[in-house]
């Protein structure tokens, strides 16, 4: 082992059967405001050599949750959590996902510690898995510490009272800023999105809400892109056969060509996400206003993703829009049941017992998740749209700005671009396709079954 190796590595006891106790350490977690079911954790440190070394702690779910029971049946069986804007269905009880395996502030758990170093180039090495107990020190939200990392706002209470914790997420926020320029380097794709949550007055949607990226965001999405990576690896170099998450190059890679085309820029004619985030990165700096309407466009044209069985022999997938070859889906066992067998892969390889899964079993789980989380969107889709529907019904008649999202024999799909709400083409939907702009009148919405029309103009 190198030298810079062990320095990263430092003295840990938590290998094997063993249980390294690093409740001592300033953890903290950083989640959507209302967010209940805590999953991860995270730490960093600063080493002598210039690089940082990151720790993310997530819930040992599988701990709790045995294999083979009447819990384990039931989250596979449901393999996801369902969060519809106004209420949430968890995957488990939430005397589980928000009590006894959620890392909650103050509380000792069980965790699975994802290691690994960043350079000041960004390039992540030396990760490592192993078995901890740890304490949340301070339970921090997105918008809070997005705004305060970005100078825009002061810094939140918690972080205001200390000094330690303040510097602990600046040096987290410096780590995952070296990590996100290695990955666009890479070909990750830098896309904008927007998402909108409802307002409630009184249990009664009265508005939408944007939900952005920011400093916080951007943190978290980088140590759980690499704590997956690391997780993926890991698994790889035991001979073990894992789920992993892919997006497989673009189907419509022709309409992402044409659509770069008409912005005056050449795409490689076979999928290139390097290319593909070249092109992004330069069209968000000429027009940002409307960087996430391309975003969007391009999402659309390439495809959700799925989970694959991928045996230690043969070559993932991998996930073009994250341009990472090894991603296993690791860091939130409280609400998706894949987690939770990963979880159990690598805690059975860490105390030298059988994989507790054939290989046949896993695809089989891989299946029923990917068919899973489909209902699941679908269900957050609709809901999105009854609750937008309310929101709208007031403003029957006015124009919109929108954009193309979908074409299919139901017919075609746009989205508003503010408020940012999807509805059907009702009237002079004729020879548009993904990515056209448009303008749009609102003629109808139907609450109950969560129409919203919209008509050319």
């Amino acid at each position: 082992m190198t030298q810079a190796a062990d320095l990263c590595r430092g003295s840990l006891t938590g290998h094997g059967t063993e249980i390294a106790d690093l409740r001592h350490l300033l953890w903290s977690s950083i989640d959507n405001d209302t967010s209940r079911d805590l999953d991860q954790i995270e730490w960093a440190e600063q080493l002598r050599d210039g690089r940082m070394r990151v720790r993310v702690a997530v819930a040992d779910v599988d701990g709790t949750v045995h294999q083979n029971t009447a819990l384990d049946a039931h989250a596979e069986s449901e393999t996801t959590s369902v969060y519809t804007g106004v209420t949430v269905f968890p995957m488990l009880p939430v005397e589980l996902s928000e009590g006894m395996t959620s890392l909650n502030e103050n509380e000792d758990r069980a965790a699975l510690i994802t290691e690994f170093c960043v350079d000041p180039n960004g390039v992540v090495s030396d990760g490592s898995v192993y078995r901890a107990l740890v304490r949340n020190r301070a339970q921090l939200t997105y918008n809070a510490v997005g705004a305060w990392l970005a100078g825009g706002a002061e810094a939140p209470e918690k972080v205001q009272q200390n000094a330690e914790l303040a510097d602990q997420l600046k040096l987290q926020d410096e780590a995952a800023r070296h990590m996100v320029g290695s990955r666009y380097q890479h070909g990750a794709l830098d896309l904008e999105t927007i998402e909108t949550r409802p307002v409630m007055v009184h249990e009664e949607a009265v508005s939408l809400a944007r939900q952005l990226k920011n400093h916080a965001t951007s943190l978290i999405e980088e140590f759980m892109v690499a704590a997956n990576g690391v997780m993926a690896r890991t698994l790889d170099a035991a001979r073990i056969a894992s789920i992993r998450r892919v997006v497989r190059v673009p189907k419509r890679w022709d309409r992402i060509v044409q659509i770069a085309a008409e912005l005056g820029v050449t795409l490689p004619d076979t999928p290139d996400s390097k290319a593909l985030n070249d092109f992004l990165r330069m069209r968000r700096k000429a027009d940002p206003v409307r960087f996430a309407d391309l975003s969007l466009t391009i999402i659309k044209l390439m495809g959700p993703g799925e989970y694959v069985m991928v045996r230690p022999d043969e070559d993932s997938p991998g996930h073009f829009g994250l341009a990472v070859q090894d991603y296993t889906h690791s860091t939130a066992p409280n609400r998706r049941f894949a987690d939770v067998v990963t979880q159990r892969l690598l805690k059975a390889h860490l105390t030298g017992a059988p994989t507790p899964y054939s290989a046949e079993r896993l695809a089989d789980i891989a299946a029923r998740c990917t068919r899973m989380e489909d209902n699941e969107r679908h269900v957050e889709r609709e809901m999105a749209k009854r609750i937008a529907a309310v929101v709208l019904h007031k403003r029957i008649g006015q124009h919109f700005s929108a954009i193309v999202t979908g074409i299919s024999h139901a017919g075609t799909f746009v989205r508003a671009l503010e408020p940012h709400v999807e509805g059907m083409l009702v009237q002079g939907g004729r020879g548009f396709d993904v990515g056209d702009k448009l303008q749009v009148r609102l003629v109808n919405t139907n609450p109950e079954r969560g129409f919203i029309d919209f008509a050319a103009v």
